[in-house]
């Protein structure tokens, strides 16, 4: 399979290309480093980019940036970061890349826990990946060709210590810690 990962380089993306490319023709992208660069906040990156990739079998997208911080001091411009990064970016994806993507093939989308176990300073990203999945689930019952969607949904990942402060509330809830 021609598998695009977007994001290859980051925390999720380097684990789901190391999954994939012994087995699959793996193809590295991000809005910095990989064997292609595409900005997935930009419409024009993204024709661009599958104009050069042509067809493919699956794309994983493990990327897009969000606003973390208080809603008490969140402007419109904050929560536009998740809405035109992670939200858009990944929906444009799926709408540009439908037409260039083969007969069964997939889309994966990356979510989050956080929008159904909302955490402190998260509510941009809480809304984005709701957003996310509304659209996967919408998307599904209307792509043609036998063309898969889902969206995963991961909660912090054990690269990430940084963010470990913020999901002890979902941590005690769920595993008692």
């Amino acid at each position: 399979m021609k598998i695009i990962v977007i994001g290859a380089s980051g925390t999720l993306g380097k684990k789901v290309v190391e999954a994939f490319e012994k087995d699959h023709e793996v193809i590295k992208a991000g809005s910095k480093s990989g064997d292609f660069h595409v900005d997935i906040s930009s419409t024009n990156s993204i024709h661009d980019f599958f104009r050069h990739i042509g067809t493919f079998d699956a794309l994983i997208s493990t990327t897009g940036n969000g606003h973390f911080g208080p809603i008490a001091k969140m402007t419109d411009k904050d929560f536009r970061v998740g809405i035109d990064s992670k939200l858009l970016g990944q929906v444009n994806l799926v709408l540009i890349g439908q037409h260039y993507i083969s007969e069964g093939g997939s889309f994966t989308l990356t979510s989050g826990i956080i929008c159904d176990e909302p955490i402190l300073n998260g509510l941009n990203l809480s809304t984005v990946n709701a957003g996310i999945n509304a659209f996967v689930a919408a998307a599904a019952i209307e792509l043609h060709n036998g063309v898969r969607i889902n969206a995963v949904c991961p909660s912090v990942v054990e690269d990430s210590p940084a963010y470990f402060p913020s999901f002890r509330v979902i941590f005690r809830s769920q595993w008692n810690v």
